[in-house]
C-alpha cells in the first residue's frame, strides 16, 4: 500500500508438506444487485448439522468440503478429540459456507444486521473472535482402500487440524494464509461418515503473515479469521501426480513458434517399490514416460521438445489481454498409472504468451507483452470485505474493468481464488499479485510502521507461501509479475528466500522488489514509484512531471474520495448521516477510513466549494461530486496515456487507487460495491478509449492517442471553446491527421492562450472524425482562467496542497435544458440490450452537461450491473447520441426496463424503455 500511520493489518503463512491447489474467499455473499442487500446467502446453507460432503472413490478425485458448522471455543467445552468424531451433536453451531470466515458465517445467518449500512459494523463485538473458533465438516467416503489426503490452504491465521477424533496437524505446522499442506489421513478414514474439525487462531496480521486490510475500510471485527480457501479431499492409489505445470518459452517477435516444457512431480506413497506409467497430452501431443520409483519416493518427469517433438508448436494460439487480441488457453492432462490401474490424474490449462519487465533509461519498469510495449492502465483490486466469494460478481467486476479500457488489476495481499484468475484469464485482464504493507510481511524491513520484526519461524512461513502461490499462479497467463514488496523491498534473507521459492516453481515472469521506489539486494531497484497522491489534487496535477504526475510507473494513486451516486448513499448512510456527508466537511466520515489521515472529507469538500460552489443540498453536493470526479479521474488516464510515448521519462503505468471497494465506501474507487456508476467510471472510461481525442491541462495542447496496434490516417480533429451558455468563441479544424499505432500520439493543434470575448468559465468540445466523417471520439471540457495552484514545496505522502483553485462556479449559471429520450429494449439468451437515444431539444445555443442515463426498474432502482457504450455525454442543441446499455435479463426482476435521464444543468425524468 503506501506509507502511513494508520493501523495496518497483514497475512500469515505456514509450513506446506507439498504443492498447491487454493482458492480464496468464503461463504455466503449479500446480493450486490438488490436494493436493500440481504444479509442471506445466495443459495441457502444446509443445518449445520446436515451439511455432509459425499466423496468421490474416483482416482485423480477431489472433493471439496460441501461447508461447516462453526462454534466459538468460548461455548464449546467438550474435547477436540469428540468435537472430531462422527455423530457430535453440533447443537446451537452456525451453519458457514466451504469458504468462509467466522463472521461471514454469522452475518449468513442473521446475527448482525446489514455492516454496509451506517456504523452496523461498529457495533458488532470484537471479543467474540479473540478465542479459537471450531470448523467442522463431515464426509462419507465408501472405498477405503484407495488413499485419502486433506489438501488446503486458506486458514487464517492458523489451526489444529483433526480427523476422527486424532490430531493429525497442530498450529505450529497449519499456520498462514498462503501456506499450502497435504495430510495423509488414510489411516483414519473408515467406511461412512468421517468428520474434520479445525480449531482456527484469531488472527493478528501485525504478528501473523496471513491477510489485512490497511486504510481501505473499516476493519471487520473478527480480522477475517476462518477457512477462506477450499478443502479438497483427494483421493488416489499408491503413485500421485502433483505440481503438473507447463513453462512455456514464445519466439518474440515473430511469435511464430513456441516450446513447451511439461514438468511434474510423480510420487511413490507407499512403502514398498513401484513401476509408474505417465502417459498425457498437451496442445495435440501425445505423452508417455515408465519410472521406477522406490517406496516413498518422488521424482520430476519432465517432457521437453527434445523428447517430444510436438511441443515444439509451430504457429501457436497467443494469448493477449482484451484489446490487443484473443485469449485462447491450452489444456494439460496426465494421468499416473500402476499395473494398468489408474492412480492420479492431474489438469492444468495454460497460455503462450510473453512477458518482460525491464527498466528503461530512466529506471521505470517498462512491460511489454508478446513483444508489443504496454502501458499499464490499472486500478487496485479490493475483494469482499469478508472475504466472501461469489464467482458471478467477480466476473462483474473484472467484465467492468475490460469495459473501463483498464489492462490490469494490482492485488496487494488478498491473492483471491483459482476462480478469479481463471476469470481474468478468459477476460484478458492482467493481474499484478503481491505481498501487502504495514504489517507482518513487511514488519522486518518497515521501520517505524505496523508489523512486527520477524522470529526465526516466520521465514519458512514466508518462503512456502511464496512456494505454494507461485505454483498456483505460474500457469495464468494473466498473472505478469509478482511483488515481493509493496511500500519496503525485502532484505538479503527474505528475498533470497522468496526467490529460491520461485525459482524452484519455474516461475518465469518478472519478479518486482516493491511497489513504491526501493530496492533489494540482488533485483536491484523497482522502477516503480508510490509518491501518491492519495487525496485530492485538480487536474492539472497528472501533468507535472514530479511527484505522482505522468511519469515512470505509479503503483498507487488517485486524488482520493469518490463520492458515489445518491441510489447508493441512500442504501449505505441514515438520512442523518446524508446530512452531515454535505453540510459538515471536517466530521468524521465512517465510511471513508480509520485512518486519522483519511477520516474526513475535508481537502475534498474544499476544493469542491471553492471550484464548483459551496452546496446547496445532499443532490446538488452529490451532482457536484460527479462532475469533479469525472474530470479529474479523465486527467489522471489522459496525462499518463498522453506521455506513455515521449521520448525522456515516459509514463509507463498506473495503477488507480483503487479500482473497487470492499464495502460501502465513500473513497478510492471507481466502481462501488452495488456496481453503480457515477463520473469516476465515466471519466476512466473516456480517457481510455482505443482510439481518443483529449485536452492537456499543462500546455493546453490537444492530443490525439491511439492505442490500437495499428496506425490511423485521415483523421480529423476539431477543437470549440463555448461560453457556458453556448455561444462559440473559438473554432479550429485540422484535417489530414495521422497518429501511429500501439499508444503512440500525435497533437494536431494548441489552444491559445486567450481568446477575445471568452467568459472565465468556458466550455471545450473536442471531435475527432475519421476519413469518412465518422465521429469516432468526442470529448467535453470545462475550464477556467483561474488555474489551480498546487504548493509543491509543501507536498507529503499524500497529497499536494493547492493555494489557489480554478473558478469554475459559472457552470453554476448555465440553463436548465430538456433532453428527449427514446428507448428500446431486445432480450436473447438471458441478456438485454436497451438502446437510448437522447436529443438536446432546447432552442437556445445551451448544452446539457454530463447528461447520465441510468436504467432503472419498476421501483426506480438502478439494474447493476450495466454495461454502457458510452455515459454522461455532452450534447449542443440538436445533436443526438444513441447509448447502449447490455446487462442480465434477470437483474429486472420480473420489471420492465426504464431509462432515468438527467444531468448538471438536465431535468431529470423516466422513460420507458420496452
Amino acid at each position: 500500500m503506501f506509507p502511513r500511520p494508520a493501523p495496518g493489518l497483514r497475512l500469515a503463512t505456514a509450513t506446506g508438506l507439498l504443492a498447491l491447489v487454493g482458492s480464496l474467499t468464503t461463504g455466503a455473499w449479500a446480493d450486490p444487485h438488490a436494493r436493500t442487500p440481504p444479509l442471506s446467502p445466495v443459495a441457502a446453507l444446509k443445518p449445520a448439522a446436515a451439511r455432509i460432503t459425499h466423496v468421490s472413490s474416483a482416482a485423480g478425485a477431489t472433493t471439496p468440503l460441501a461447508g461447516y458448522a462453526v462454534q466459538s471455543t468460548a461455548k464449546v467445552g467438550d474435547s477436540p478429540a469428540a468435537v472430531s468424531s462422527p455423530g457430535y451433536p453440533a447443537r446451537g453451531w452456525y451453519p458457514a459456507g466451504p469458504r468462509s470466515t467466522v463472521l461471514a458465517a454469522l452475518l449468513a445467518a442473521g446475527v448482525y444486521d446489514d455492516p454496509f449500512r451506517s456504523t452496523n459494523l461498529a457495533k458488532i463485538p470484537k471479543a467474540d473472535f479473540e478465542v479459537p473458533w471450531w470448523y467442522r465438516s463431515d464426509f462419507t467416503v465408501a472405498d477405503t482402500t484407495r488413499r485419502t489426503l486433506l489438501d488446503f490452504s486458506g486458514v487464517v491465521s492458523a489451526a489444529d487440524v483433526y480427523v476422527n477424533g486424532h490430531q493429525v496437524a497442530t498450529a505450529r505446522d497449519v499456520t498462514g494464509a498462503y501456506t499450502h499442506h497435504e495430510l495423509d489421513v488414510t489411516a483414519l478414514v473408515r467406511p461412512g461418515v468421517n468428520t474434520v474439525a479445525f480449531r482456527v487462531r484469531p488472527n493478528e496480521p501485525s504478528k501473523d503473515l496471513t491477510t489485512g486490510w490497511l486504510d481501505w475500510l473499516q476493519p471487520p471485527p473478527d480480522r477475517n479469521m476462518g477457512i477462506v480457501r477450499d478443502v479438497l479431499v483427494r483421493r488416489g492409489g499408491p503413485v500421485a501426480l502433483r505440481d503438473a505445470h507447463v513453462v512455456t518459452k514464445l519466439a518474440v517477435p515473430s511469435l511464430s513458434a513456441a516450446d513447451l516444457t511439461v514438468r511434474a512431480r510423480v510420487r511413490n506413497d507407499s512403502g514398498t517399490a513401484v513401476t509408474a506409467e505417465i502417459t498425457g497430452s498437451v496442445g495435440g501431443t501425445r505423452l508417455r514416460r515408465t519410472i521406477r520409483l522406490a517406496a516413498h519416493e518422488t521424482r520430476t518427469v519432465a517432457f521437453s521438445p527434445a523428447d517430444a517433438p510436438g511441443l515444439h508448436l509451430t504457429a501457436p494460439k497467443v494469448w493477449w489481454p482484451a484489446g490487443m487480441g484473443g485469449q485462447p488457453l491450452y489444456a494439460l492432462d496426465l494421468t499416473a498409472r500402476v499395473s494398468g490401474t489408474t492412480s492420479d490424474t492431474a489438469h492444468q490449462d495454460f497460455g503462450i504468451r510473453d512477458v518482460r519487465a525491464p527498466l528503461n533509461s530512466a529506471g521505470a519498469r517498462q512491460y511489454g507483452i508478446n513483444g508489443r510495449p504496454l502501458l499499464i492502465k490499472g486500478g487496485g483490486w479490493s475483494p469482499d470485505e469478508f472475504l466472501r466469494w461469489d464467482r458471478v460478481y467477480a466476473e462483474d467486476r473484472l467484465r467492468y474493468a475490460v469495459d473501463l479500457g483498464l489492462n490490469t488489476l494490482r492485488l496487494e495481499g488478498h491473492l483471491e481464488p483459482d476462480e478469479f484468475f481463471g476469470l481474468a484469464d478468459r477476460l484478458g485482464v492482467l493481474t499484478l499479485p503481491g505481498w501487502e504493507c504495514c504489517d507482518k510481511w513487511e514488519g522486518q524491513v518497515n521501520g517505524t510502521e505496523n508489523g512486527e520484526r520477524w522470529a526465526p519461524a516466520d521465514y519458512p512461513v514466508a518462503k512456502a507461501s511464496m512456494a505454494a502461490e507461485a505454483a498456483r499462479l505460474r500457469d495464468h497467463p494473466s498473472v505478469i509479475s509478482f511483488l515481493i514488496g509493496s511500500d519496503f523491498a525485502p532484505d538479503a534473507r527474505i528475498e533470497k528466500n522468496y526467490l529460491d521459492a520461485l525459482r524452484a516453481a519455474d516461475w518465469d515472469l518478472p519478479v518486482v522488489p516493491a511497489a513504491s521506489d526501493k530496492s533489494s539486494p540482488r533485483l536491484g531497484r523497482s522502477g516503480m514509484k508510490m509518491t501518491g497522491p492519495y487525496d485530492w489534487v485538480p487536474p492539472n496535477y497528472w501533468y507535472a512531471k514530479r511527484e505522482g504526475g505522468a511519469t515512470g510507473f505509479n503503483s498507487e494513486t488517485s486524488a482520493g474520495p469518490s463520492i458515489p451516486t445518491l441510489d447508493t448513499l441512500h442504501r449505505m448512510l441514515t438520512p442523518a448521516e446524508l446530512d452531515t456527508l454535505w453540510q459538515d466537511p471536517k466530521a468524521r466520515q465512517y465510511h471513508r477510513s480509520p485512518s486519522d489521515t483519511f477520516g474526513t472529507l475535508s481537502l475534498y469538500d474544499e476544493a469542491l466549494a471553492a471550484r464548483y460552489g459551496a452546496p446547496t443540498g445532499l443532490t446538488d453536493y452529490v451532482r457536484k461530486a460527479q462532475l469533479a470526479q469525472y474530470e479529474n479521474v479523465r486527467a489522471q488516464f489522459e496525462a499518463y496515456g498522453r506521455n506513455a510515448t515521449d521520448r525522456t521519462d515516459p509514463a509507463t503505468g498506473v495503477v488507480h487507487w483503487m479500482f473497487n471497494s470492499g464495502w460501502t465506501s465513500l473513497h478510492w474507487q471507481l466502481t462501488d460495491r452495488y456496481l453503480d456508476q457515477g463520473g469516476a467510471y465515466f471519466g476512466a472510461k473516456k480517457a481510455n478509449e482505443p482510439l481518443h481525442i483529449q485536452y492537456s491541462y499543462d500546455d493546453r495542447s490537444v492530443a490525439v492517442v491511439n492505442n490500437r496496434h495499428t496506425a490511423e490516417q485521415d483523421l480529423t480533429a476539431r477543437a470549440t471553446l463555448y461560453d457556458t451558455d453556448g455561444s462559440p468563441r473559438y473554432d479550429r479544424t485540422v484535417t489530414g491527421v495521422s497518429v501511429p499505432g500501439d499508444g503512440a500520439h500525435s497533437t494536431p493543434l494548441i489552444l491559445p492562450s486567450s481568446v477575445a470575448g471568452l467568459s472565465g468559465t468556458r466550455l471545450l468540445r473536442l471531435v475527432l472524425s475519421d476519413a469518412a466523417g465518422r465521429e469516432v471520439s468526442r470529448n467535453v471540457y470545462w475550464l477556467s482562467d483561474e488555474p489551480d495552484v498546487l504548493d509543491w514545496q509543501r507536498t507529503t505522502w499524500w497529497y499536494t496542497p493547492t493555494t489557489g483553485y480554478a473558478d469554475l462556479t459559472g457552470l453554476a449559471s448555465m440553463a436548465r435544458v430538456p433532453v428527449a429520450a427514446t428507448a428500446t429494449t431486445r432480450s436473447v439468451a438471458g441478456t438485454s440490450t436497451t438502446t437510448v437515444t437522447l436529443r438536446n431539444t432546447t432552442d437556445g445555443l445551451t448544452p446539457s452537461l454530463l447528461t447520465d442515463v441510468h436504467l432503472v426498474d419498476g421501483r426506480g432502482a438502478p439494474v447493476l450491473p450495466v454495461r454502457w457504450s458510452d455515459n454522461e455525454v455532452g450534447l449542443w442543441p440538436g445533436e443526438s447520441v444513441t447509448l447502449t446499455a447490455v446487462y442480465r435479463t434477470a437483474d429486472l426482476h420480473g420489471a420492465a426496463p426504464r431509462v432515468r435521464v438527467s444531468g448538471w444543468n438536465t431535468p431529470e425524468r423516466t422513460v420507458p424503455a420496452t
